[in-house]
């Protein structure tokens, strides 16, 4: 708010007041002083006193050039209006009395000094003193006012909304009214709508930083309203960082059928999420909420990142209970407060418990009887499971063989397990366990399928990229460097990855689990990789900061099992077409049930003892095409 209203002041200041004006006003004040007392004195005519002609030109040309003089040396032209102090009062003072001691200089040679003539020049000393600063305590009670006035405008922001679309139009209708938002005009760069208006409002068209800072100063605007997240991510490295460097907010309507609209969504400030992601995703909302209400959901690894965004949209389709099954006590907690505060109704149970744990998984089955399981649970940090390999398969190979198999023992209807695009291609121990969790689940699967198993569970595993946002990933990470001060901390410069937002990771989910995709490994469109590179230098400019000014970027070398690229999850040679235009089914290669339990079991056997050199070489003869990289376990990949 103060930067808003000193740019306001120091563009009307730099405008209407700079020090050539200034100074001229008070030179102009000064000699008005001086003329109106000899016009008072020429008026009343004084029988004591009657001016002359030399006189009165004496009297006007030495107020004149006392005038320049004084203020000049004085330098009370340079004095800021609405910092005036003491000390500068001083300054006037020395300067009215200057000059009326120039002016007596110039009378007792050219003219007469006499006891009428010192009166007149107290009364100017007095007058001059006293006009020059109560116009300036009147310029700073009228600052006081338009400071006052601009918060006022504040309370209600102010917006641009931006482009003449159809949303564009439905945004300055619905809030036209508002309390809390102002449309008060339409910023556009489309050169063809200068001067013309659009919904009843005034369009502004913007060509540079410059017509943006003019237009939002002058209509007292605080914040720019993108109405859809294309022209955000279009306007990211023009109107978004103008808006960014200027201090004016940078606001977004949610797109109409998100998911957070049921949750109430209001307006809120533009996210990298909004920049870097996509189009909207269509999902199938009414097939999804009849698939969904009133059963039972379990969703292990509930106060995850992945875990809460699904707990959150099972809420808003009206299931009958939901079962909460995470070890992490304060994550649990705070989703416990979300869910009571946010549904009130929903009839949810937060069970504390491991996956590793197969009776503290058998407890939660046993009494809560889910219709419907959701596999979240999973350590998914590559440099940590690089250096406890172990755990890595404990929790996320043998978890999901605790998770799946108790799936088929109470007769669980579809069992989601939540992958990743490392396991394609493995590089590292996280990747490879993954993979592994992928075999075990889609080789049950298909042994019940052809009747060599008993059970009727159906298992659909689903694959995508980093999710944006996610606990411990990159953008909580950049956000608390920056608000540090940095260094904002890249592996490398040329590192990238595919993003997906949680909400739409979560959304294609819920899509994948109402098609038929049982026993098939879904992948998702992750759009266009992006450069972390770029992600950092796009959250810097977001904050208001200049990248290599405010905030250094500073690249620390790839970590142990990192790759520089990311597999390509949904492209025609490695994927089969669906029903949707963003889930794919993976072409890989099967297990038979027998040769996965086996290895599961090894695997568990070794990863207990802790013997890791034997179980990282049966991880890499399972899954042959896990070959490490930039890790101390390449010297067991296969020469």
């Amino acid at each position: 708010m103060a930067r808003i209203i000193d740019k306001h002041f120091r563009r009307l200041a730099s405008k209407y007041l700079d020090s050539k004006l200034v100074f001229a006003m008070d030179v102009f004040l000064s000699v008005a002083v001086s003329a109106l007392i000899l016009l008072i004195a020429i008026s009343f005519k004084a029988s004591y006193f009657v001016p002359h002609t030399l006189f009165s030109v004496t009297w006007i040309i030495s107020s004149i050039v006392a005038s320049i003089v004084m203020f000049r040396v004085m330098r009370t032209y340079t004095i800021i209006i609405r910092h005036t102090s003491f000390k500068d009062l001083l300054k006037f003072s020395i300067a009215a009395a200057g000059k009326v001691l120039i002016m007596t200089a110039a009378l007792m040679v050219f003219s007469t000094v006499d006891w009428a003539v010192v009166q007149m020049l107290c009364v100017d000393l007095a007058f001059t003193f006293v006009l020059v600063v109560a116009v300036r305590l009147v310029m700073i009670a009228a600052y006081d006012l338009y400071k006052a006035r601009v918060r006022d405008l504040q309370k209600c922001k102010r917006v641009l909304v931006y482009g003449t679309s159809d949303k564009s139009e439905s945004a300055i209708l619905r809030f036209s009214n508002s309390p809390h938002y102002n449309p008060i005009g339409v910023i556009t760069p489309n050169e063809s709508l200068k001067g013309s208006r659009f919904a009843d409002r005034q369009v502004y068209v913007f060509k540079s930083e410059e017509d943006v800072e003019r237009v939002t100063l002058d209509l007292s605007c605080s914040a720019v309203l993108f109405t859809k997240r294309s022209d955000a991510r279009a306007e990211g490295d023009r109107l978004v960082k103008y808006c960014s460097d200027m201090g004016v907010k940078v606001l977004i309507v949610p797109e109409v059928g998100e998911l957070e609209e049921e949750r109430n969504a209001v307006i809120r400030e533009v996210k990298v999420e909004d920049l870097l992601g996509r189009d909207e995703i269509r999902i199938s909302i009414s097939e999804i909420k009849k698939g969904f209400a009133g059963r039972t959901v379990m969703v292990t690894g509930a106060a995850g990142s992945i875990g809460s965004e699904l707990c959150r949209q099972l809420a808003s389709f009206g299931v009958g209970r939901l079962i909460l099954f995470d070890n992490a006590e304060t994550p649990m907690h705070n989703l416990r407060l979300e869910l009571e505060e946010v549904y009130p109704e929903l009839d949810f149970v937060p069970v504390i418990g491991d996956v590793r744990s197969i009776n503290r998984l058998d407890f939660a089955f046993r009494n809560y009887k889910p219709e419907v399981v959701f596999h979240a649970a999973a350590y998914k940090h590559v440099p940590l499971m690089e250096e406890n390999p172990c755990e890595a398969v404990q929790v996320n190979v043998v978890g999901t063989r605790h998770v799946a198999d108790k799936c088929i023992e109470y007769g669980i209807e579809k069992m989601v397990m939540i992958s990743t695009d490392k396991a394609v291609n493995p590089t590292n121990i996280m990747g490879c366990s993954k993979r592994l969790a992928e075999i075990y689940v889609q080789s049950l699967g298909l042994a019940i399928e052809s009747g060599k198993l008993p059970g009727s569970t159906q298992f659909v595993t689903t694959r995508f990229g980093n999710v944006l946002g996610s606990n411990g990933s990159v953008i909580p990470r950049f956000r608390e460097q920056i608000e540090k001060g940095g260094p904002v901390t890249v592996t490398h410069p040329e590192i990238t990855r595919f993003f997906m937002t949680i909400p739409e990771a979560c959304r294609l989910v819920m899509e994948a689990v109402i098609m038929d995709t049982a026993n098939r490994i879904c992948v998702f469109d992750m759009g266009e990789p992006v450069k972390i590179d770029t992600l950092a230098r796009r959250m810097i400019q977001l904050s208001g900061l200049v990248e290599g000014k405010d905030i250094k970027i500073e690249y620390s070398g790839l970590r142990p099992g990192e790759k520089l690229y990311e597999e390509v999850l949904s492209n025609v040679e490695n994927t089969e077409q669906t029903s949707h235009e963003r889930i794919r089914i993976a072409k890989v290669r099967t297990y038979e049930y027998a040769d996965a339990l086996e290895s599961v079991e090894s695997l568990n056997a070794l990863s207990r003892d802790v013997k890791i050199p034997e179980m990282v070489k049966l991880m890499k003869q399972i899954v042959p095409e896990f070959i490490s990289k930039n890790s101390k376990f390449s010297e067991y990949d296969a020469k």
